[in-house]
Formats: structure tokens, C-alpha cells, sequence
């Protein structure tokens, strides 16, 4: 259900699961975040999906059943920020929940114009992980994150770029090739020269 396709200096990863909508089990998370682990030192990054959905989260049983609670996301969220190459949220379709928390960590945010964000934890009686607020509120400011994971509200790609939760919305046909576009310059660098600059924008 996680499929992971290197060339070079490039890893793309693909949560492959449209018959559910890319819902995350515990086994899905911690595979993706082994593999954002051992990806520290490649260039490119990728993060993508498959069918009209990015990923609806955790399964709402398995949520419910701790899932929505477990480290597992942290571990992720943390292993992606700690790249040194250029991570990119390719979204192939809607984020939602705690998908979402794997999109914020990521340098760089494009998506096919279908792509809508929510993270219903008010309505679910779940709180969002400890990272996620602080990224959200970072891209799009307090009143916009509290738009988000207080009024429930569903934004659209077009609000999404407009607030900064998105860099670019792009056709569905050029959803990779773009992201490869964008990892021009970093495939040129050397990994030391592409994580000193990063370090340089995100000094923490």
C-alpha cells in the first residue's frame, strides 16, 4: 500500500490505496516514516498518492482504537522536517486529518485543483498532533488554523493557495513533473550546500 520509487538522487512515495481512500493504518505510518528516515540524504523527496484522494487520515476504527494518538505520526511528521533535500507534498487529491500532518511538514505544497483540506478533530473528539497547529499557523496564521481545526471548515485548493496552505495548483497530468521541475536546482547542489541553505530558512 506504500510504494517508494527512486531514481538518483529522487525518491517518490506513493500511499497507493484508493479503494480506501489512502486511509493510514499503523503499519502504513510507521513504513513511511522508516522510509523518510533512510531518504534523509536524497535531494528530492516526494510525497504522493493515488486516485481522487491524498489520504481521509487514519481509519476512523483504527483511530478510535489509538491510532489516532499514537507517536507513529509524530515519528513521521519529525523524519520528514529532518530531510536535507527538498521535500515536496505532491497531492493528488483531498488531505485530510492526520494526513494532513505529513503536508505540513513538507518544504513545499502543490496539488491538482480537486484537492480540499479539513481535519475534523473537533467534531471527531480527537486533539491534532503536537507539531501540527504550530506548522499550520505558521503557513496560514492563527485565525485561518482555528478556521481549520475549530470551525471544521473544508478549504479549497483555491482558498488553500490564496491563505499560503499551498504553493501551486497544477493539472492533474504535470502533478510529478512539476515536482521534479522544482528539484532542478537541489539535484545541482551538493547535499551539504542544499542543507545549509534549508537551515538557513528554518533555523530550528
Amino acid at each position: 500500500m506504500i510504494r517508494c520509487d527512486r531514481d538518483g538522487d529522487s525518491l517518490v512515495v506513493t500511499i497507493d490505496r484508493p479503494d480506501k481512500a489512502g486511509a493510514l493504518t499503523h503499519d502504513m505510518l510507521r513504513e513511511l516514516a522508516d522510509i523518510a528516515q533512510d531518504a534523509r540524504d536524497a535531494k528530492l523527496l516526494v510525497l504522493t498518492g493515488t486516485g481522487k484522494v491524498f489520504s481521509a487520515g487514519a481509519d476512523l476504527d483504527a483511530a478510535r482504537a489509538g491510532l489516532a494518538v499514537d507517536p507513529v505520526w509524530e515519528r513521521l511528521s519529525g523524519a520528514i522536517v529532518a530531510c536535507q533535500g527538498l521535500t515536496i507534498a505532491a497531492l493528488n487529491g483531498t488531505a485530510a486529518g492526520g494526513a494532513l500532518g505529513m503536508v505540513l511538514a513538507c518544504d513545499l505544497r502543490i496539488a491538482v485543483v480537486q484537492t480540499r483540506f479539513f481535519y475534523p478533530v473537533m467534531k471527531l473528539g480527537f486533539l491534532p498532533q503536537p507539531s501540527d497547529p504550530p506548522r499550520l499557523v505558521q503557513l496560514i496564521g492563527p485565525a485561518r488554523a482555528k478556521m481549520i481545526l475549530m470551525a471544521g471548515q473544508k478549504i479549497d485548493a483555491q482558498t488553500a493557495l490564496a491563505w499560503g496552505l499551498l504553493d501551486q495548483i497544477v493539472p492533474d497530468d504535470t502533478l510529478l513533473e512539476t515536482a521534479r521541475e522544482l528539484g532542478q536546482d537541489v539535484f545541482a547542489a551538493t547535499p551539504v550546500h542544499a542543507a545549509a541553505i534549508k537551515r538557513m530558512i528554518c533555523p530550528s
